[in-house]
């Protein structure tokens, strides 16, 4: 009984060392814990590898919407911005009727009209530091989600 017990003991100690070395792997790159909230909620998203694309120094910013082999992804899928910088969403016109809205969790609040027309535009500019985390309606089972990370300049944050 006294081998059990510590076997048991032995193997909870190794769950938690492997939990904490987890979730402390995004909080030590990121040293403002955001990375890790896009992370994990883009971690099945269509075209998100991981990669954050940095478009601070910018003030406008480019994401088309219907991107991918099948029309279903954002492109890029997640970027980072300085706070006052304009994001455009432009639909590609594939992929079906498509539309960009913010979800319970993301710092902002926004909604574009649902379309399949080519060329349309929904813009938004992003003035306070935060997380904006939104998908397509349409197309959330499909996983069509997107994520922008918006930091003070002063902030510093490293993708």
């Amino acid at each position: 009984m006294h081998r059990r017990r510590h076997v048991l003991g032995m193997a909870l100690c190794g769950i938690g060392i492997a939990v904490t070395g987890c979730l402390g792997d995004d909080e030590t790159d990121q040293p403002n814990g955001t990375p890790a909230r896009i992370h994990t909620f883009m971690r099945n998203a269509r075209g998100f590898d991981g990669t954050i694309i940095d478009h601070r120094d910018e003030s406008e910013v480019q994401v088309e919407v219907g991107a991918g082999d099948q029309g279903l992804a954002f492109a890029p899928a997640a970027i980072r911005v300085d706070a006052g910088t304009t994001v455009v969403w432009e639909w590609t016109g594939h992929g079906g009727r498509h539309d960009v809205a913010s979800i319970g969790g993301s710092d902002f609040s926004f909604a574009s009209d649902i379309t399949r027309d080519e060329g349309h535009t929904y813009t938004e500019t992003f003035d306070t530091s935060g997380v904006a985390l939104y998908e397509c309606r349409p197309h959330r089972a499909q996983q069509m989600l997107g994520a922008i990370d918006v930091v003070f300049p002063e902030d510093d944050v490293m993708a």
